[in-house]
């Protein structure tokens, strides 16, 4: 065998065998095939020793041309040598078209994951999540949205339901989607890289050391966590022209904060749809999902074979997919609503709906902001 083709080159085992790359040493810079040493062609007959010995060499010049007379010069000299035939332009064009096919299956995969959306998942997400944008007006035309990605599955299928809103609404709106480093390991931030890829999402990236800034703090440091990294989004979305920001917290989250609040803080209370930022005039936050399940969310991801991050921080980083056990009130909670959903299918939607049907009459005490309220304010006025 005098000549190899460069497909079969690159399954070739390295041991026992030796790539020279015979270009000049300014072309090899730019790139060679991985494993190859650089002997410009001038240079092979006076380091032959570094050459013998080292098995089957394969030479490789930019167009085969040149490396067929190296080869020829090596077995000459005892070398058993073979020219790679159509040379490093042979790679670069095998290379390119393996991008190519690698392009073409990544977008017919993510327009699958976009067809599943609107089709399989149309009754469990897609008009969950239209009713809520439409229910609680949470877009509204000149929007310019800052979709908040942490990598997750909730926030990746939020980002990709407000694709194809924009695609395909009425509504005249922008979106922006902002990605925050807080300190993510190399494979956590990797693994979130490729997802958005993947999904065809444009991340726009900024940096912070929000993780090792908690990561010594004792007390509630998943709160401390959550209130700078808002912080951080409203300031970056701010800067970049943006009135609102977009969480992907969904209808689960909903129950578990009603619950919560309930069983731990003594208070009937919710998660809102949207809220006015009190620390940055002008920004809004909402939550896009706020009608869909998390059960809607799973099954999708699932269904796309998808993996996401569950949770990066600081405290579970070691695992990329899973997240790792949390034993934490929320997580009673979601326990809690499991057990519930097992005895009743309408339990979840009572307490969604408890929410939103307060008889005032019934209640012993509110108060809205700095304007607080007893029954026995009025109860004698009554009679």
């Amino acid at each position: 065998m005098q000549e190899i083709e460069i497909e079969e080159l690159l399954r070739v085992s390295p041991e026992n065998c030796m790539i020279i790359d015979i270009r000049p040493a300014e072309s090899f810079a730019y790139g060679s095939i991985e494993g190859a040493v650089n002997i410009p062609a001038e240079e092979l007959a006076e380091r032959l020793g570094e050459i013998t010995g080292k098995g089957r060499v394969y030479v490789l010049c930019h167009t085969g041309d040149q490396s067929r007379e190296a080869a020829q010069e090596l077995r000459s000299a005892g070398v058993n040598a073979v020219s790679v035939n159509g040379g490093y332009r042979a790679f670069l064009r095998l290379q390119l078209a393996r991008m190519m096919t690698e392009q073409g299956e990544q977008e017919e995969e993510r327009h699958q994951i976009e067809r599943s959306i609107i089709k399989k998942f149309r009754k469990t997400i897609w008009r969950p999540f239209t009713r809520g944008i439409n229910d609680y007006e949470l877009i509204r035309d000149g929007d310019k949205i800052a979709v908040c990605i942490s990598g997750g599955k909730d926030s990746m299928l939020m980002a990709k339901l407000l694709q194809e809103l924009h695609r395909h609404g009425k509504a005249n709106f922008k979106l922006v989607f902002l990605t925050m480093n807080p300190g993510y390991n190399e494979e956590n931030w990797k693994l979130i890289q490729d997802n958005a890829r993947l999904l065809g999402i444009p991340l726009t990236v900024f940096e912070t050391d929000i993780f090792d800034t908690v990561a010594a703090i004792d007390r509630n440091p998943c709160y401390l966590c959550a209130r700078m990294r808002r912080g951080y989004l409203y300031s970056h979305a701010k800067e970049l022209g943006c009135n609102k920001i977009a969480l992907g917290h969904h209808f689960d989250d909903v129950i578990e904060t009603i619950l919560l609040g309930m069983f731990y803080g003594g208070k009937v209370e919710t998660m809102m749809p949207k809220l006015h930022s009190q620390n940055f005039e002008g920004m809004e936050l909402i939550r896009p999902m706020y009608l869909v399940h998390e059960e809607a969310v799973k099954a999708w991801r699932d269904y796309n074979h998808l993996h996401f991050i569950q949770c990066a921080c600081r405290f579970t980083e070691n695992c990329a997919s899973c997240g790792g056990a949390q034993n934490s009130k929320r997580e009673e909670m979601k326990e809690l609503v499991a057990e519930l959903r097992q005895k009743s299918d309408v339990i979840e939607q009572n307490i969604f709906r408890s929410v939103h049907n307060v008889n005032l009459k019934t209640i012993i005490g509110y108060h809205k902001g700095d304007e607080a309220y007893n029954f026995l304010d009025d109860y004698y006025d009554e009679v």
